[in-house]
């Protein structure tokens, strides 16, 4: 599944820990090793894992700020305190949550929605046009999109927002962890990560990373008094805490506990070694499917390796991910919107190993057969190595 992933043993075990104060070292400790965890996901400059050591921040400016809620409430988070009503954001989409982040954006900000065909890669002689003009304050994108299994070339507007002057602002909730993210290198102002996506942590708990100039013009904003109005999304009051390992309100405990110990797990991996076992994953999905005759969705150069849409063949709808779950006890999600029926989705991301990926494939093949679909053979294994 391409999230909620499942869970490995130590983040289970710590998710099942008995429940501790907010307000006490105990949990101190439990922010400074996720803060540090956080960082090393980000791709960021490493950090201390001790309390009262700035487990939060770094060499590079950035600073990591958990948020007690999904990667849409962090995403909010953002949008929210980054811009003013007037202010004007370029938001180029191609899939669902793209369309989030630009329906999301409109209600903060002048955003300027450049709606692109699902897993089509964006028109970026468009989009240079459109930031040329000089009166955008930023650009803001869903690095990878799972809706329709497509990844954006983000160093490649990271340099256009660079020569142009304007913000970069990455929704990377299924990138991080899973995908090469570079921050600093890019210049993104804020880049948002949710936990139970490639990182393969809990649901509802996720976070932001934010350099020194997304904090300077939240400030600035919150100054000349036309800001959007927050609360428990004030970012100003999630930065005062941060020194502390603290969070403003009460903090969702045990999902910190469990995904601290995730990330854990992500750095005895190596989070190269994890980028390129779910490029593996997914490149082995896709060269699997298009042999026995399947379509893909997204364009061949910009498809994900952490999710991969693939197209029905005629005559088969989602009856056959009903049987595959309850018959091959195999679960992959399907599609939104106007593909529904059309097409389903499978995910290489978290903590999946490729063994589990090829018996996975080996039963959607024999799903696919019970339903009568005429499929060569092949030697699943020879795609994963």
């Amino acid at each position: 599944m391409p999230g909620p992933v499942r869970m490995g043993k130590p983040c289970l075990d710590a998710l099942g820990s008995p429940v501790i104060t907010a307000r006490g070292s105990e949990f101190r400790d439990v922010m400074a090793k996720l803060n540090s965890g956080l960082r090393y996901a980000f791709n960021l400059s490493p950090s201390s894992d001790e309390r009262k050591n700035q487990s939060w921040t770094g060499d590079d400016g950035y600073k990591v700020i958990v948020v007690s809620g999904s990667g849409t409430a962090a995403m909010e988070m953002v949008m929210a305190n980054r811009f003013r009503p007037n202010d004007r954001v370029l938001v180029p989409t191609n899939g669902k949550f793209g369309e989030r982040v630009a329906e999301m954006g409109s209600r903060y900000c002048n955003v300027k929605h450049l709606k692109y065909e699902w897993g089509r890669a964006f028109d970026f002689g468009e989009i240079e046009e459109q930031l040329a003009r000089g009166n955008w304050e930023a650009l803001a994108i869903c690095h990878n999109e799972t809706s329709s299994g497509i990844t954006q070339d983000a160093a490649e507007l990271a340099e256009m927002c660079q020569r142009h002057g304007v913000a970069y602002i990455l929704d990377g909730i299924t990138s991080v962890g899973g995908l090469p993210v570079h921050p600093e290198k890019w210049g993104a102002e804020a880049v948002v990560v949710g936990a139970q996506k490639c990182t393969a942590g809990p649901s509802g708990i996720a976070a932001i990373a934010v350099n020194e100039n997304f904090v300077n013009r939240c400030k600035a904003i919150r100054n000349q008094d036309d800001a959007n109005p927050t609360y428990y999304l004030d970012i100003l009051s999630a930065l005062k805490k941060g020194d502390d390992d603290q969070t403003p309100w009460t903090p969702a405990i045990n999902p910190a506990m469990g995904w601290a110990a995730a990330l854990e797990v992500l750095k005895e991996e190596g989070l190269e070694n994890r980028w390129k076992r779910c490029e593996i994953l997914a490149k082995g999905v896709r060269n699997l499917f298009i042999d026995l005759g399947f379509d893909l969705l997204a364009d061949e150069y910009f498809r994900s390796s952490t999710v991969t849409a693939i197209m029905y063949p005629e005559g088969i709808d989602d009856s056959w991910r009903t049987r595959l779950k309850e018959e091959y006890q195999t679960q992959v999600i399907g599609a939104q919107d106007d593909l529904k029926g059309k097409m389903f989705r499978v995910g290489s991301m978290g903590e999946t190993p490729i063994t589990e990926m090829v018996e996975g494939c080996k039963r959607m093949i024999e799903c696919f057969r019970s339903f009568g679909v005429e499929l060569p053979d092949v030697n699943v294994e020879s795609y994963f190595e």
